[in-house]
Parts: C-alpha cells; sequence; structure tokens
C-alpha cells in the first residue's frame, strides 16, 4: 500500500474517531430520553426540537455498525439507547409502522408512514442486530419489512409507492421534503429500500426476500438508470411515468456503490455484473459535478441549465465511497486522485475543526451554508459510512 494510501486511511480512522465523539457527547438527550432533535449551526441546542425516526434511525445505524470495528463499548451501549428509544417511541406498535416524528414529551407529532424511514429502521434495526443478537430488534424489522411488502409494494407495476396514513390509507403528500416532486414513486425511496433489505438478508437469510430483492434490482435497472445519460431518473408516477427534475449528484454516486454492494449482497451474477458497469457508468456521469477545488457541487437542473452551487456534506462523504468503488473496479489512478483531492476538500472546508462534525456545506463563495449541525436530515451515516467503508477497503 502507499504512503498516500496508508495516509488516507489513517485520517479516515482519526475522522471516525472525532464524528462519533461529536455524536456521544453532545446529542444524548439526558432530560428527554433518545438524542437530541436538533442543534444549529453554531452548536446551539433548539429546546423542545421534534425528533425524527430518520435520524434515530441512522444514529442506531452508525454506533451499530461502527462498534464492529471501535469495540468501543460506549458505542455500544449508544447503539442500545437508539434501539430502545426507537422500539419504545417511534415504533408503532398498534398499526405496525413507524412515526416520522415525535415531540420531545415522547408523545407522536407527524404519524404517517413515510416508507423511507420505514427503510432506515430496518438498515438500522439489522445492523444492531448483528451486534446484539437482541431478538425484539430483529422482530421489529421483520414487522416493518412485512409492512413494505403488504401495503407500499406495487404488484401491477412492481416498485414501491412512497407515503401512507398512520392506519396505511392512501395520503395526499407523499413527499420526503418540501423539495421534491410530490409523485408515487421515487428514486430515493427506492434506493434505501434495497439498502435496508440487503442489510436485513445479511442476518436473515429467507429465499423469499432475496427474491425480492433481486426483483427490486431488476426494476430500479429498468427505471430509475439513465444509460444515456449515467444519471439517475429521480421521480415517476405509479405507471411509471418519469417526471423529468434535477440531477442530484450526491444521489448519483452513493447509488453508483450502494446498488453494486447490494447486487452483490442478492447473490445473482447478471445482477453483479450489470451493476459494476454501472457503477462505472455513474460515477463517470458524476464527474461533471466537481468543481476544480475537489468538491461535489449539489444539483443540476438540466431543463433550466441551472447549478444548485452549493456543496453539502453528504454528497462529499458518498463521493469519497464511490470514487474509491471506481477504482477498486479498475485499477484506474484517476478515480482514487479524486478521492485524494475530494478528502482534501472536505478537510479544508466541511469539517469543523472547532467544535466537531461537519457543517452542513459551503456555497459558492465559500460562505458558510448556516443550517444544522444535528437534524431531521443532519445525521452521522453518511460521514461515519465513508470512514467505515474506505477503512475497510483499503487493505493494508
Amino acid at each position: 500500500m502507499s504512503l498516500k494510501l496508508k495516509l488516507l486511511k489513517s485520517e479516515l480512522t482519526a475522522e471516525l474517531d472525532e464524528i462519533l465523539k461529536y455524536w456521544s457527547k453532545h446529542t444524548v438527550d439526558e432530560q428527554n430520553g433518545g438524542f437530541i432533535g436538533q442543534i444549529d449551526f453554531e452548536d446551539h441546542i433548539i429546546a423542545n426540537s421534534e425528533k425524527g425516526s430518520v435520524l434515530n434511525a441512522r444514529i442506531l445505524w452508525t454506533f451499530s455498525a461502527s462498534y464492529q470495528t471501535t469495540k468501543n463499548e460506549n458505542h455500544k451501549k449508544l447503539a442500545k439507547r437508539a434501539f430502545d428509544f426507537l422500539a419504545d417511541y417511534f415504533y408503532d406498535s398498534t398499526f405496525g409502522g413507524l412515526f416520522w416524528s415525535i415531540n420531545t414529551d415522547k408523545t407522536p407529532k407527524d404519524t404517517k408512514n413515510q416508507i423511507y424511514a420505514l427503510a432506515f429502521a430496518i438498515y438500522g434495526l439489522s445492523e444492531y442486530y448483528v451486534i446484539s443478537e437482541d431478538k425484539k430488534a430483529l422482530e421489529i424489522a421483520l414487522n416493518l419489512y412485512s409492512k413494505i411488502q403488504d401495503y407500499s409494494y406495487d404488484p401491477v407495476n412492481k416498485g414501491y409507492l412512497e407515503a401512507f396514513t398512520r392506519d396505511w390509507k392512501p395520503i395526499e403528500d407523499l413527499r420526503l421534503s418540501e423539495k421534491d416532486a410530490n409523485e408515487k414513486k421515487t428514486m430515493n425511496t427506492h434506493l434505501h429500500i434495497i439498502e435496508a433489505y440487503a442489510n436485513l438478508f445479511k442476518v436473515w437469510k429467507d429465499k423469499t426476500l432475496q427474491n425480492i430483492m433481486i426483483e427490486l434490482l431488476e426494476t430500479i435497472e429498468k427505471h430509475f438508470i439513465n444509460t444515456e445519460t449515467g444519471h439517475l431518473k429521480l421521480f415517476f408516477d405509479e405507471n411509471w411515468n418519469e417526471k423529468p427534475d434535477i440531477i442530484s449528484y450526491g444521489h448519483d454516486i452513493e447509488a453508483a456503490w450502494l446498488l453494486q454492494q447490494c447486487a452483490e449482497i442478492s447473490g445473482d451474477e447478471i445482477l453483479i455484473s450489470n451493476y459494476k458497469k454501472y457503477a462505472l457508468q455513474i460515477t463517470e456521469a458524476t464527474k461533471e459535478g466537481f468543481d476544480s477545488d475537489g468538491g461535489l457541487w449539489y444539483e443540476f437542473d438540466p431543463q433550466k441549465k441551472e447549478l444548485t452551487a452549493e456543496k453539502h456534506w453528504w454528497p462529499q462523504a458518498e463521493a469519497l465511497i464511490g470514487f474509491y468503488n471506481a477504482y477498486q473496479l479498475t485499477g484506474n489512478e484517476e478515480y482514487l486522485e479524486i478521492v485524494y483531492k475530494n478528502w482534501k476538500f472536505i478537510k479544508k472546508y466541511m469539517l469543523d475543526k472547532q467544535n466537531g462534525e461537519w457543517h452542513w456545506g459551503i456555497y459558492h463563495d465559500y460562505s458558510l451554508i448556516k443550517k444544522d449541525k444535528a437534524g431531521f436530515w443532519k445525521c452521522p451515516y453518511h460521514n461515519s459510512r465513508a470512514c467505515l467503508e474506505l477503512m475497510h477497503r483499503i487493505q493494508d
């Protein structure tokens, strides 16, 4: 291994430690249980902020996955804290779903079943099961999986519908966030369902689940990957009529490596071969989104020819894995150089060297995007996963 690679691995190992230290030290909610719902960009706790199920599930995944590498008992303890809180307050034992958010006093706030959130809960629960062998964690994961299959799966057209009411009735507003199109089938949700199902399959070797994963990967291949441009198609109605939207560079590069990994877990040789090709095609297309400073731009609107001139934290983290994955597939040093350049950019602009964790991002003029340090969408999953993936992939 080159000295440069050795240094990268050592810096990422140190950075993982810093990320976990931040979340261990600043986000545990001693007063109300679980984890704090929101911390602003200046590290002030926003009192009485609602707690999001996605944030809690991602914290659960982060400490469960990290413990397997760090063997730090505090990380296992925090994973248990996240699991207990999810099982006691986010999991809806009445209707078998997951509350989107709860109030500070632990009562349900937004009770909709957003399939994206159920997927992240399965992802976190199955990772926690690896370190705990807690049958309750697996049981909840399997319950959520069966609810997705019972209500979200479209047996006629294939794929999965976005959201439902608490009691699994249709819902008008299907969006994950205000910036999303209000459509019934989205790339983002499908990506995270396959991610969750692949993680579940690692601990629960069920043949039906394996077949469902294979079908889902075939559906993604058919509808979401634009083989002409190498970018992802993001929004569809239930009949797979596309609703053209932006190019999301972060989702492109995340999908590039993650779908390949899911195909490998599925064990289907044709899909593995196909998704290795897609990984390289999507990675090549993502190069369009890089600035000369090594940072990955956020989004581009091809209709308006407009760039969202911001560089957010999570696309940088996904770029590290995606481009290192392309280097592993090809041995092409050009991909590795992009990883080095991107990591240099992250160190310079994303890391909050004073208070810890990563900033939300920067604008084109390098001024700070003054958004959450921790919150509904600001979590330790993308950056800790980037560290863990590269630590494992860079062989001594």
